[in-house]
């Protein structure tokens, strides 16, 4: 990221800002360059960070006079990524606790690899522990062929119904879970103390301590996926089920499917469990808006795949800027907004918070209406076409059309 010329910052101008701290809060990797001679050796360094143990974030601060000095006429010998390593002895123990049963294994990150999943499949099928993902995962490898992956649900009541299942709790490329927010009566942590085994966490070794536990308990060498099919092409009016379901049926083999649909889409991770294969983003946190923007970078790091970014109206309105750099690099997405003009996700939480029949006040500040937001315009101002549709048939007739052609196109599922 650029920044002011050296020997101007100091002098507190507009534009300045702490760069190094606010990188600091998502970045494994932060550096600012001291001169242009030094820019190489830095960016390499930053890569083999960004590489390192499973990927990371690595931000480089570069000042002006920096960026327009005097470079380097030789690049800097590029170092091999840090190996990444995992404890033995928590190999052996998740080994003891599986092998005693009523087992679960929670994977994350590197876990949810291909190679990752198909190693839990194994581990899975010699074991007969559950396999779940995290509930906000960044990146998971799906559809049919993969062993059965249940997500942690986001609601307390249901996660710790899945979680009280089970005597131990095996954590593999992630952290032990945690409330989304803070609940009266509820604990902090998803497991027990008791319960929680940690493999490995975010940037250790997860596909080498996968590999050693497989081995260690002697799993077969191939799992059996599960059997089943995708749901039946739904009709008549448009609800979260029914545009998951159209969704799962259309989606093209090899896919990108960025899903920021929160409460529209809750039912899709179901539905499309024996889809052709693909790969599924999700949103991570709490700040939403990532799916416009996440999905124009798949699009723009895969070009030979087909991007669907299935979007809440609600997010989406953070973002719509991502359409416009869509239609200029005519980037194969497909957006599929699932409309019921409501930050439904706060109503949930409202309810939650024991406010059964909230004031007039904030209804309004959970509604997107008056005005109504129009995607079909939204989507045409920046060069995208658009259409709305308020059934399946016309939701199934408008995606194939959609998926079928190259670029951009934008669909308003308008929800019951």
């Amino acid at each position: 990221m650029g920044e002011h010329t050296t020997w101007h910052v100091g002098a507190d101008p507009l534009l300045a800002t702490d760069l190094e701290r606010v990188a600091g809060l998502v970045s494994r990797f932060v550096r600012t360059s001291k001169s242009a001679a030094a820019i190489a050796t830095d960016i390499r360094d930053a890569i083999g960070s960004a590489m390192a143990g499973g990927g990371g974030i690595a931000s480089l601060i570069v000042p002006h006079d920096c960026q327009i000095g005097e470079a380097q006429t030789s690049l800097p010998r590029q170092h091999a990524p840090a190996k990444a390593a995992y404890a033995p002895s928590r190999v052996i123990e998740a080994a003891k606790a599986l092998e005693v049963g009523r087992a679960a294994i929670l994977l994350g990150g590197e876990a949810l690899t291909e190679a990752g999943l198909h190693l839990a499949g194994r581990i899975a099928g010699r074991t007969g522990a559950g396999l779940y993902c995290d509930t906000f995962f960044a990146r998971m490898e799906r559809g049919e062929g993969m062993p059965l992956v249940r997500k942690l649900p986001y609601l307390p009541d249901q996660a710790l119904g899945v979680t009280r299942k089970y005597r131990r709790v095996v954590i593999a490329g992630t952290r032990r879970p945690v409330m989304f927010f803070g609940y009266q009566g509820y604990p902090s942590h998803v497991t027990t103390d008791e319960q929680t085994l940690l493999l490995t966490g975010p940037g250790d070794d997860t596909l080498g301590a996968l590999e050693a536990l497989a081995a260690e308990i002697e799993a077969p060498d191939a799992f059996d996926p599960p059997e089943g099919a995708l749901p039946a092409m739904p009709k008549g009016p448009l609800d979260a089920l029914s545009v998951s379901a159209v969704i799962a049926r259309l989606q093209p083999r090899e896919a990108i499917v960025m899903d920021e649909a929160l409460t529209v889409g809750i039912p899709y991770f179901e539905a499309s469990r024996h889809a052709p294969r693909f790969s599924h983003l999700m949103l991570t946190g709490g700040a939403i808006g990532q799916g416009p923007g996440a999905a124009t970078g798949a699009a723009v790091a895969c070009p030979g795949r087909k991007v669907i970014n299935f979007q809440s109206d609600g997010c989406g309105a953070y973002s719509v800027q991502a359409f416009w750099t869509q239609a200029r690099e005519k980037l194969d997405v497909v957006t599929v907004v699932g409309a019921n003009l409501s930050y439904n996700i706060l109503n949930v939480e409202l309810q939650r918070a024991g406010v059964t029949e909230p004031g007039p006040i904030a209804r309004a500040m959970t509604s997107l209406r008056s005005p109504d937001l129009d995607w079909v315009r939204i989507g045409e101002g920046f060069g995208v076409p658009s259409v709305s549709v308020e059934t399946a048939e016309a939701l199934a007739r408008e995606l194939e059309r959609a998926l079928s052609a190259t670029g951009p196109r934008l669909i308003e599922a308008i929800m019951t």
